[in-house]
């Protein structure tokens, strides 16, 4: 089942002589339960799509839907409360709440909706990621690696048809790194996950099932992993 479309997707920056074109007509389909690397040096357009695709922005041009809906023509209001319902967002900074508990912190998008808690499913992430006994701490007293586990959990919380991660390994150490990538996979695989992960380390887009490389703004491969 698509759970992700973008039909000739297009962002520029600026006006006639300086203006920059991020991304030039970028097109995309993606399965429920995939779990896609975009990678890309540095300026090639990647993280401008994974914001456009999380609806932290918007296109120029073009139309992206996710699970049927097109996200695109959303006003700043209506892409915060589809985002924090559909779309699970992870940073290589983990942008937790300092002052609120590790539980509070994972449990955010559902008491901003003022949703009844699954209990069950609550615990079965935070289990799985590892950090069921650190939910009454403060993100400072955990690791960088125990507070990305921490937004993964929060991103996940919800059930979002994507999760999309940004370089989410790229404040970690090598070790912890590692982690973080084997915690996605398990999410994908446990619990159909679909995933677009964003990086700059071979390495770990070579973890994913689908690797896409952008350059300039286009898409110059697409491939499945073992093609």
């Amino acid at each position: 089942m698509e759970i992700l479309r973008c039909d000739n997707i297009k962002k520029m920056y600026g006006s006639g002589d300086n203006q920059v074109k991020a991304l030039d007509g970028i097109n995309l389909s993606v399965e429920k339960g995939e779990f896609v690397a975009i990678v890309g040096a540095s300026g090639s357009g990647k993280s401008t799509l994974l914001h456009i695709l999380g609806g932290v922005d918007t296109p120029t041009e073009g139309k992206v839907m996710v699970e049927g809906t097109d996200i695109s023509t959303m006003n700043r209001t209506q892409a915060a409360i589809f985002r924090r319902r559909k779309v699970g967002l992870v940073y290589q900074f983990y942008n937790l709440i300092p002052t609120l508990t590790i539980r509070k912190n994972i449990l955010m998008p559902l008491l901003l909706d003022k949703k009844k808690v699954n209990q069950e499913y609550f615990m079965q992430v935070v289990t799985a990621l590892g950090i069921e006994e650190k939910l009454d701490f403060l993100p400072s007293q955990l690791s960088g690696g125990q507070q990305q586990r921490a937004a993964i959990a929060r991103s996940l919380v919800y059930r979002p048809a994507l999760l999309l991660a940004d370089e989410p390994t790229g404040n970690l150490d090598r070790r912890n790194g590692e982690e973080i990538v084997d915690l996605l996979k398990l999410s994908n695989r446990n619990l159909d996950q679909t995933i677009i992960l964003i990086t700059h380390d071979e390495k770990v887009a070579l973890e994913a099932n689908r690797i896409i490389t952008i350059e300039d703004g286009h898409i110059i491969t697409d491939r499945k992993r073992g093609e």
